[in-house]
């Protein structure tokens, strides 16, 4: 498959930025000593909802060329540009994930345009989170993403908010955190979003991201919805503890702008998850 145009402008920029550097020493400018090290935010404008899974994951078997059974979907980021989200209505999707923040500092430019126009579209959404373990506590990742697009209120078109957290675009897959480091930032940022607006986040992940970076663990199971990432003609197999999936991001470009993804049960089962209903 080719690549996409916005994978392609994240390489140009990852080339640009080497190529700045080199030349800023060439001519004798200072390059600090942290360069050599990927901040950890270095680059939340190029982050998206499985924007680290390609370039881990081999793709298995065959996407399929037909999407999976369930309640088609989509998620974005700023890197659709402007959608017509009346046109993506009508051509099927029922609901939609919008990037709406990254760390404690990075607000997606076009959140509040794709969260509106999708809501008026009627579209069922929600916004999520790029994590950055790294770079600040779950508490105060959770606590931005609250306040700015991650609040919750019981609409019929409001789904929980959701932590993206796959694997590290700057470095070390799992942020440079063990295991049980990282089960207690996700457990940190799980609570504080609990407490900032009732809900308990849908995770999205990889199994094998989760088993890796969590020594797939299975206690967020019995609370948080899964929102499983893999780009094949079968789900595979999910992080311990989950029996489901909730959301199946099986494609990343089809019929809707940015990823494809479905909804694993009836619309009445999706207006309960963004209502926390029965």
């Amino acid at each position: 498959m080719a690549a996409s145009p916005r994978r392609l402008t994240g390489w140009l920029r990852s080339v640009t930025t080497v190529a700045a550097a080199v030349g800023a020493a060439t001519i004798g400018l200072t390059v600090p000593a942290h360069a050599a090290t990927p901040n950890p935010m270095a680059h939340p404008e190029r982050d998206y909802m499985g924007s680290t899974v390609a370039a881990h994951e081999h793709r298995t078997g065959v996407t399929p060329l037909l999407a999976p059974g369930g309640l088609p979907g989509l998620d974005v980021s700023h890197w659709q540009g402007t959608i017509n989200w009346t046109t993506v209505k009508n051509q099927g999707a029922q609901f939609a994930y919008i990037k709406a923040t990254e760390g404690t500092t990075y607000r997606d430019p076009n959140f509040s345009a794709n969260y509106t126009n999708a809501y008026y579209a009627g579209l069922v959404r929600g916004a999520y989170h790029f994590a950055q373990p790294a770079s600040s506590t779950g508490a105060a990742q959770a606590d931005y993403f609250a306040a700015h697009g991650g609040a919750w209120s019981a609409d019929n078109q409001t789904l929980p908010g959701m932590l993206d957290i796959e694997y590290n675009p700057n470095g070390a897959t799992c942020y440079g955190l063990s295991q049980a480091s990282m089960r207690s930032w996700i457990t940190s940022f799980l609570n504080e979003y609990h407490a900032k607006t009732g809900r308990w986040a849908t995770i999205y992940t990889t199994t094998d991201w989760w088993t890796t970076c969590t020594g797939n663990t299975s206690a967020y199971a019995s609370n948080d919805p899964l929102a499983i990432a893999r780009y094949s003609s079968s789900v595979g197999t999910l992080p311990a503890g989950w029996g489901f999936y909730t959301i199946w991001q099986w494609a990343d470009s089809g019929t809707f702008p940015g990823d494809q993804d479905v909804f694993n049960g009836s619309h009445d089962r999706l207006i309960a998850l963004a209502n926390n209903t029965p």
